[in-house]
């Protein structure tokens, strides 16, 4: 298994000490226009090897995308951070164009790998790429809500004292503002929330609530250390650990709509099996009409972004 990570910041490095320390990846290329950064970083990493009892992974730096020629899974973190003065849809444009070009790249040596999009938006961010390049729907996955997810579970866990993996949930819709948790979804060690927290003299969960808890996890972290890196890194191992074993894993990742409830042509985070080809299927869940309005409200707000994106960069929708 080959893979390629582009961008030697702290997100794509972390990314690479996960790969390093329990993946099972024969080929790993850190890409950066730095090349020296690059280097510095795996030059670090080789250390580790003496150290650990990992996987004997040949890494290599590099700025020029031959490096991942015939890759089999290619991580985009690279991209401008959002700036001072700057607004969500200033970030879309100027990274759907860097998304797009770094993609087209990447076609050029890897035409079958599956992209996993880091990069924020990363939903619109995708759009632009499955729109503009000749990579499948189902070979384009945004990093989406799982890292939202990951948080919803924490903060319950949290508050009722138990280990997070117990707990069962979900973020849907976009990674960002726009986004949703399903009440009806939420479980606690297999029963439902309401009832553990009934027969456990625990409050219960205000699903509105908690939605805005997990929202401003993300801002916390940023407003404390100016960027998001361990749960995103770790969040992003997880999709690709799912594609290395076709573990047929159910993840919240951001994946091209066709016609599922109703909604096309938009890029939202839905339950989803991952496997050794990407996006095997998109899971149809029973939601409420009031859950549907809402991921009908999403859909809108998302199609109206990528207009806007479309018309000030010139990239296909």
């Amino acid at each position: 298994m080959k893979i390629g990570i582009i961008g030697a910041g702290a997100v794509g490095v972390g990314i690479c000490n996960y790969l390093l320390t329990l993946g099972s990846v024969s080929e790993l290329v850190l890409l950066d226009q730095d090349l020296a950064r690059a280097e510095g970083e795996v030059f670090d990493f080789r250390h580790t090897a003496a150290l650990t009892f990992t996987k004997n992974t040949r890494i290599t730096p590099s700025d020029d995308y031959m490096d991942l020629l015939d890759a089999n899974i290619v991580v985009i973190t690279a991209g401008a951070q959002i700036k001072q003065g700057q607004s969500r849809m200033d970030l879309a444009e100027i990274n759907s164009n860097i998304g797009v070009a770094i993609a087209k790249k990447v076609e050029r040596v890897a035409p079958n790998a599956i992209i996993i999009v880091v990069t924020n938006p990363c939903d619109i961010v995708t759009h632009s790429i499955v729109a503009n390049t000749g990579y499948t729907p189902s070979k384009v996955i945004s990093a989406g809500c799982v890292v939202d997810t990951a948080r919803l579970m924490t903060i319950v866990a949290q508050r009722i004292n138990l280990d997070p993996k117990n707990v069962f949930g979900y973020v849907l819709g976009e990674h960002g503002s726009h986004c949703f948790t399903p009440k009806s979804l939420i479980s606690i060690a297999g029963q439902p929330a309401d009832y553990y927290c009934d027969a456990n003299g625990i409050p219960r969960i205000d699903a509105d609530e908690l939605l805005e808890s997990v929202r401003q996890a993300g801002f916390e972290i940023f407003k404390r250390k100016n960027n998001t890196t361990h749960g995103i890194a770790a969040s992003v191992f997880r999709i690709i650990q799912a594609i290395v074993i076709n573990e047929h894993s159910v993840l919240p990742v951001g994946t091209l709509l066709r016609g599922e409830y109703g909604l096309d042509n938009v890029v939202m985070s839905l339950p989803v099996v991952i496997g050794k080809n990407g996006v095997e299927k998109i899971l149809i869940h029973p939601f409420s009409d009031e859950e549907r309005q809402i991921m009908g409200q999403i859909a809108d707000e998302m199609r109206s972004s990528m207009a806007q994106v479309a018309k000030e960069t010139g990239l296909s929708l």
